[in-house]
């Protein structure tokens, strides 16, 4: 095992040690504001999800590890970064942690983009208002990101997308693409900067994605709570409303599965 490595490992036997307290002992939202006034910490899980938030900019704080996936952590540039190292059975013993790979890093977060700047680089954006499910939010960026959506707008009541489980989700899909908060007042701003929103939504007048034509380049597809949908307020400020065709009776599909169907028909013609 190279020096680099074992000059910055510490060995956990407890998790009752102060060290690995941000892993054990701060829930999401803690972590969020771990660093108030500044921008908090976050939990990445697994090697892969770790590898995609490295490469996007994000700063390991810590890393916490199963003792036999020191010499994976050598991939990652560790230098001055505390690694800590505990058993197989130490880990386990995290409440509400199921690993995926045995490995675990505190990741700084970075500076919000604001929404006026992430609209003005993109032509293909989702809007997600009160997708409180982090699994849906996680699942949704994984198919943006593969279906050709480029940056993700997200209201105050969405689940963080770096919560561990989101980012888990998406495997690491909300580090490639640009996200921020914005406000559904602020949604006007979409439609003044020549975008089309198509609000997914089960309404009289809704269209079939099966019949949609659309010349506009700029379009941003606008997906809405898991059980209440979309609010009022966004959606008199969308320009239509669209429903994906069912059969046998459904009536719809879950938000994270209708995302990937939506996200095929609206993005893959600009």
């Amino acid at each position: 095992m190279g020096n680099l490595i074992m000059e910055n490992v510490k060995r956990i036997t407890s998790l009752d040690a102060a060290d690995v307290s941000v892993y054990v002992g701060l829930n999401e939202r803690q972590l969020k504001r771990y660093n108030e006034p500044d921008n908090g910490i976050f939990i990445c899980e697994s090697m892969k999800v770790i590898k995609r938030a490295i490469a996007a900019g994000y700063k390991p704080q810590s890393f916490f590890v199963e003792e036999s996936q020191l010499e994976g952590v050598k991939q990652f540039n560790t230098d001055n970064v505390p690694i800590y190292a505990a058993s197989e059975n130490v880990m386990k013993n995290i409440t509400g942690y199921s690993l995926t790979g045995g490995v675990l890093s505190a990741m700084h977060r970075k500076c919000p983009l604001t929404p006026t700047k992430l609209i003005e680089s993109c032509n293909k954006i989702v809007v997600l208002d009160d997708v409180e499910n982090p699994t849906n939010v996680g699942a949704i960026f994984r198919s943006a990101a593969a279906l050709g959506a480029e940056a993700v707008l997200l209201t105050e009541g969405c689940a963080d997308p770096l919560y561990r489980r989101a980012a888990r989700v998406s495997m690491g899909t909300v580090f490639q693409l640009e996200w921020t908060y914005i406000n559904r007042s602020d949604i006007s701003l979409l439609k003044e900067s020549g975008f089309t929103l198509m609000a997914l939504s089960l309404t009289d007048d809704a269209r079939s994605l099966r019949d949609l034509k659309l010349s506009a380049n700029k379009r941003a597809v606008v997906l809405g709570n898991e059980e209440h949908g979309i609010s009022p307020k966004i959606l008199n400020t969308c320009n239509m409303n669209v429903i994906i065709p069912m059969s046998n009776g459904v009536d719809s599909l879950n938000v994270a599965s209708a995302s990937a169907v939506a996200f095929w028909e609206i993005f893959k013609k600009v």
